[in-house]
């Protein structure tokens, strides 16, 4: 959708890129999204491991923040308004033109309107339930703050990471469930900010404890918020990170939405990396909410599954004995 909206911008002159300088996009999701930007001047902003990791294998530029001088910026909006009012702080103090793209379930129709506010837009483009829109100059100072928050127990947040404004209820009963004995080496698969795996290392056996996220600003909050030396902090997608030593505990609490859509697969993508790490005897633990179908996939790469507490919202359950160490 957005990279439409772009593309057929750019083709009918209403959007017409600077003709020299390098283009701060912040954002992108997929290849086609930039595919009329050039990529020798594109420099691609993207926290987020996976997505990161394919705009580095194309080619592309590819940094967390803004460096440089740069001739024009490329948002496309995410979902969380405070990191989206952040990205377009961001992009207006590096002056130059900003084009602004995002669907209207993004908000996209609430930031033209707070945009207008505050710098003068030159232009719209409507197209595929979502906007396209340009401006330069304005003041967006008060957006810019990217300091962390601190939330219960004093964990340390920050914009547009998961469960910025507390602790996650899901992952709250999870640590609530965890056994006394974990065993020396655990993983955190999509540690996000260090809540469970600061409960992991009240265990003194642990050893080892291994924390997984994709999202990079997530991950700094957790070496903010996990001190211990046991800990070390890996940005990598939790689908494919490969442990230099088998696991005997891996604990969860997986993203389950691809945009605003439920997306099952995450989570079993999930479990299927878990059973590849643990450890014959190994174990699982992970919380869901009630209407993922977990079960199936559980059982198809673990011995042994039970559901060990739960409610009406979230369901914690323990898988033992990979299938892989079977075969």
């Amino acid at each position: 959708m957005a990279s439409e909206r772009l593309t057929l911008a750019l083709e009918s002159g209403q959007v017409v890129l600077p003709d020299e300088g390098q283009i701060a996009v912040f954002g992108p999701s997929n290849l086609a999204d930039i595919a009329e930007i050039p990529k020798d001047r594109a420099v691609i902003l993207q926290p987020l491991k996976p997505a990161h990791d394919v705009f580095a294998a194309a080619g592309y530029d590819c940094a967390i923040e803004p460096d440089g001088d740069f001739a024009a910026s490329v948002v496309f909006l995410p979902r969380a308004k405070a990191l989206a009012q952040l990205r377009v702080a961001q992009a207006a103090a590096l002056g130059g033109p900003v084009y602004v793209d995002g669907q209207k379930t993004d908000g996209i129709d609430s930031m033209l309107k707070a945009c207008k506010k505050r710098a003068d837009v030159a232009g719209s483009f409507s197209k595929a339930h979502g906007k396209l829109f340009w401006f330069a100059g304005g003041d967006f100072a008060d957006w810019q703050n990217d300091a962390p928050s601190e939330v219960d127990q004093g964990f340390q947040t920050r914009p547009g990471v998961f469960s910025a404004d507390g602790i996650d209820p899901a992952s709250k009963a999870l640590a609530a469930a965890l056994p006394e004995k974990l065993g020396k080496q655990v993983a955190d698969l999509g540690a996000g900010w260090g809540y469970l795996s600061r409960t992991i290392l009240t265990r003194g056996e642990v050893e080892d404890l291994y924390l997984i996220e994709a999202d990079y600003a997530a991950l700094e909050c957790a070496k903010a918020n996990v001190t211990d030396p046991r800990a070390s902090f890996h940005w990598a997608d939790a689908t494919t990170w490969e442990p230099r030593a088998r696991m005997n505990t891996v604990v969860m609490n997986p993203p389950f939405h691809t945009g605003r859509a439920a997306d099952p697969d995450l989570g079993r993508a999930f479990i299927a990396a878990a059973a590849r790490m643990l450890a014959p005897t190994g174990q699982l633990w992970v919380v869901a909410n009630r209407h993922l179908p977990y079960e199936a996939t559980l059982e198809a790469h673990f011995a042994k599954v039970e559901e060990v507490t739960g409610d009406n919202r979230f369901k914690i359950l323990r898988a033992e004995r990979p299938a892989r160490a079977r075969r």
